[in-house]
């Protein structure tokens, strides 16, 4: 978490179509860091097998040390169910664009 600085409250850009329907490619989402992870929370993990690799999937269950996380579309995926836990840096709250409102 360090590398993500110490103010709490960041603003990132969605890659990809892991998340689709729920965040589609090119959405920019407001997250903060180090907020506590429940199931179905939408998150922003790491993996030790690919530590430069941030992503953002849901929050399925507590696996060990981490969490078991999926893309909410399994045939645009990377994600536990090849990687193994995940480590949760923070919570998505907020899309700000293209449709502004608050996710859950």
């Amino acid at each position: 978490m360090s590398s993500l600085g110490r103010w709490p409250w960041r603003r990132l850009r969605v890659r990809g179509p892991s998340m689709a329907p729920t965040l589609r490619d090119g959405d920019v989402v407001v997250l903060r860091v180090g907020d506590r992870a429940a199931p179905g929370s939408l998150v922003l993990v790491s993996w030790d097998s690919r530590p430069q690799q941030l992503s953002v999937k849901r929050a399925v269950r507590r696996d060990g040390e981490g969490w078991h996380v999926e893309g909410d579309n399994p045939f645009g995926s990377t994600d536990s169910r090849e990687l193994g836990p995940a480590r949760v840096l923070g919570v998505v709250r907020w899309r700000l664009w293209p449709e502004p409102g608050r996710l859950r």
